[in-house]
């Protein structure tokens, strides 16, 4: 009986070893074998796409006296800062709209979600439309209304804004959806209940919708933060990093050294930085989370 239960045991696991499998081998070349070849490199002092030579940590110290890679950081951990809770907050406050009985609900459902359609590069195409300072839609309604146009491209401070604005539009759509299949999941009779004692609106939200919705925020929260830290699209078709680096984010940067430059051993270094924050933020989100198995 025993060796029965083995065998059959062997057997499930073997099947499940082979669902898996294709699983399997596509995380081990397209994930594990680009991540240790990047650790490689970034060990490596490299002039263009030949042979490089090793030399230890010698990347990751210029990174400390490099102040551009510093500049990077800061407009990375800003524009997450910025874009992280205003896209949940936005997408939060549209998914509690068009879960009510607001008309034309579905209508402005596929508007917001629309913008999730397109690619990033499109998206920052559009942008350009819109705030270019010489040709841009904002700037012309500005002149038309007897205003100051904004410099957007020349400026640090409007080309950072032009961008977090793009990305707010690209992002609270996303985020609005699934905060919408988290409402949706809520039983309605919590709300009855709290109608019956009394609560207000603003309190059936502060202490019924948010603490319920807490599984998607915290989903929210660390596909955001990984989306931000890695922004590289909008932010290379928009402003190009310009100007005077006032936009360079670590993915930008990392590309100007590894395509521009040609020294993929510090692009590849850059890049392993910001894997390393990547799962620090994650893992600490992670083990510091209260909601993410919050159920009703």
């Amino acid at each position: 009986m025993r060796r029965r239960r083995a065998g059959l045991a062997r057997g499930e696991a073997l099947t499940g070893y082979t669902f898996v499998a294709p699983n399997l081998v596509l995380l081990v070349v397209f994930v594990l074998v680009p991540l240790v070849w990047a650790v490689v490199i970034s060990v490596q002092r490299t002039n263009g796409f030949g042979s490089g030579q090793f030399v230890g940590l010698e990347n990751y110290t210029r990174l400390v006296r490099d102040p551009v890679f510093w500049r990077a950081t800061v407009n990375t951990l800003l524009f997450t800062v910025l874009v992280t809770p205003l896209s949940m907050a936005l997408g939060l406050g549209v998914a509690v709209l068009l879960d009510s009985v607001l008309p034309a609900r579905g209508l402005f459902r596929s508007i917001l979600i629309l913008p999730m359609a397109i690619s990033g590069v499109a998206t920052a195409l559009m942008g350009v439309l819109v705030f270019d300072q010489d040709t841009g839609v904002v700037d012309k309604v500005l002149r038309t209304l007897g205003l100051p146009a904004i410099s957007w491209q020349s400026d640090g401070t409007a080309a950072f804004a032009s961008v977090v604005l793009v990305t707010l539009w690209w992002r609270v759509g996303f985020n609005m959806l699934i905060y919408l299949a988290g409402l949706q999941a809520i039983n309605p009779e919590l709300y009855e209940a709290a109608r019956l004692d009394g609560a207000g609106a603003w309190q059936r939200f502060r202490h019924l919708t948010v603490p319920l919705v807490g599984p998607s925020s915290f989903f929210l929260l660390i596909l955001n933060v990984v989306y931000s830290f890695q922004v590289f699209d909008i932010v290379f078709v928009m402003t190009g990093g310009g100007p005077q680096n006032a936009t360079t984010v670590l993915v930008t940067y990392a590309y100007d050294n590894g395509f521009v430059t040609g020294d993929q051993g510090y692009a590849a270094a850059i890049g392993i930085v910001l894997l390393l924050l990547t799962l620090a933020f994650t893992v600490v989100r992670w083990r510091t989370s209260r909601t993410r198995d919050l159920v009703e």
